[in-house]
């Protein structure tokens, strides 16, 4: 009930972090989540942080918002949050950087609750849905890295 993918990018951290915490941006990288706003009177990354995310589920529909908590930001290493259903995580999802000489291993994965449901829903659907997820973490990813590749 987890997936990853990992992208090299030709760039330091520090500004792929900026962009990959930077939540109102993610409609110009995800194929799922087209916009997001910060909540509760947050301006940017922090732990405990809100916002929520517009998605639309593979691409075409069905069209919600889901209300997110960030749970890891470290400012060129990590950026992970949490999505929300009944008061509880139901999915997480992080951005792991490793910087090196001039190049970043980024890392984004999700990770969903290990809850009754979500192990139904992974049994049902998990194969296709981990395939659709890797698609667009890679896509995901692979904007950013032509984004920060661009600017330097």
């Amino acid at each position: 009930m987890r997936g990853s993918v990992t992208v090299s990018m030709r760039a330091e951290a520090g500004p792929i972090w900026d962009l990959i915490s930077d939540v109102t941006r993610i409609g110009e990288y995800s194929p799922e989540t087209f916009e997001a706003e910060w909540l509760d009177g947050a301006t940017g990354p922090v732990v405990g942080a809100r916002f929520r995310g517009h998605v639309r589920r593979n691409g075409r529909g069905p069209v919600y918002w889901t209300k997110c908590q960030v749970t890891a930001c470290e400012p060129g290493r990590e950026f992970a949050f949490s999505v929300i259903a009944g008061g509880k995580p139901v999915n997480t999802w992080r951005y792991s950087l490793a910087p090196g000489d001039g190049v970043t291993e980024v890392t984004e994965s999700f990770e969903l609750a290990p809850n009754l449901l979500n192990r139904i829903y992974w049994g049902v659907a998990g194969s296709a849905r981990g395939r659709t997820n890797e698609r667009g973490m890679r896509q995901t990813l692979e904007r950013i890295r032509d984004r920060v590749e661009q600017a330097t």
